[in-house]
């Protein structure tokens, strides 16, 4: 407890945000971030937008792998679903954005529960193989179902509307994002202060004393891969939806091991340490790229050795975090403030 707080109640104890100072900071990030597209250029918006799809996506799979302990590898999928679920009900079935995202969430978080139960007698690799198993089936139905998803040939939706009012620019689509991961944030942050959070949470660290205690095991494992799969399939309905397109080779087993990169470099566990992971994990390439660029103008020769080198380096970022900060991003930040905090008297 930091000097200053005094807490005289359970409410107090249990709030997301201890004291007014850290709310009034809380308050003014969520404004810069409501004003930055009024200051950034198209481009950049687009790379925030694809950064807070991003985010949403990873709290959801942090969920399941984080906060509960069941290891994914079939985000990707999962991601096709709600993409897919959206361009058929908004494209054959008529209905609108509004009504399509919260569906195709709803339909991934059934899709998701599905696969999850064998997670009850699964745990660790074999679980991990269960998913990968799921990513499979699951494209190829995408791919061969060619009267409902298109095939490989994929579908091209539309953007969102609301009235005779289109979200065609960077801008517009942005504030639909940033919405809509305020409100996946603020959910998990409450979730995890919840009953069923903190039952995750005890199967996580130790499932067969959380079974001895009175845990449901099958109920709260299942709907861990449930809640998980509802936010990545919003997510794949945003991103469908602001690519306009959704085709199988969108969410192969890459994707998977990107978003499980995003955990892991942003922290396992942690709802912010999601966020950090999705902007550094996608904007790496764009950094990547850029620096080629340059490296490219002034030594033409080797251009080609280094857009070969774009999958090292992406690969040796991943193995210098495990190696030498395993809780990630979430955790640097952490260490950060407290060096602020006891500056000079770091000992």
């Amino acid at each position: 407890m930091e000097c200053g707080e005094f807490h005289v109640n359970y409410k107090q104890d249990m709030a997301i945000w201890k004291n007014s100072r850290v709310r009034i900071r809380v308050l003014v990030m969520v404004a810069l971030f409501a004003l930055f597209p009024l200051v950034a250029s198209d481009y950049v918006i687009g790379l925030a937008t694809l950064c807070g799809i991003a985010a949403i996506g990873a709290i959801g799979l942090n969920i399941l792998t984080g906060f509960t302990g069941q290891i994914s590898i079939g985000v990707g999928a999962f991601l096709g679903v709600g993409g897919y679920a959206s361009a058929i009900l908004t494209l054959k079935l008529g209905l609108s954005f509004w009504i399509a995202m919260p569906l195709a969430g709803i339909i991934t978080a059934i899709v998701g529960g599905l696969f999850g139960l064998p997670s009850l007698r699964l745990k660790g690799l074999y679980l991990a193989i269960a998913t990968l198993a799921a990513q499979v089936i699951i494209l190829f139905v995408i791919s061969r179902w060619d009267s409902l998803t298109g095939g490989t040939a994929g579908m091209m939706l539309s953007r969102p509307q609301v009235g005779d009012f289109f979200f065609y620019s960077e801008k517009s689509y942005y504030y639909l994002m940033f919405a809509v991961l305020l409100i996946t944030t603020v959910f998990t942050l409450n979730l995890f202060r919840s009953r069923v959070g903190r039952a995750f949470i005890a199967v996580r660290d130790r499932d067969v004393a959380a079974e001895v205690m009175g845990i449901d095991l099958f109920k709260y494992k299942v709907l861990a891969f449930t809640v998980s799969s509802f936010f990545v399939g919003v997510a794949g309905a945003l991103l469908g939806h602001y690519t306009m397109i959704v085709s199988p080779e969108l969410y192969s087993i890459t994707v998977s091991i990107e978003y499980l990169a995003i955990i892991l470099v942003g922290g396992l566990g942690s709802v912010f340490g999601s966020i950090y992971g999705a902007v550094f994990i996608t904007l790496l390439p764009v950094f990547l790229r850029s620096g080629v660029e340059l490296l490219s103008g002034i030594y033409p020769e080797i251009a080609g050795v280094l857009n070969g080198m774009k999958e090292v380096v992406f690969g040796l970022v991943i193995i210098l975090f495990l190696i030498y900060e395993p809780e990630g991003l979430a955790k640097i930040w952490r260490n950060i403030k407290d060096y602020c905090k006891l500056w000079p008297f770091s000992y």
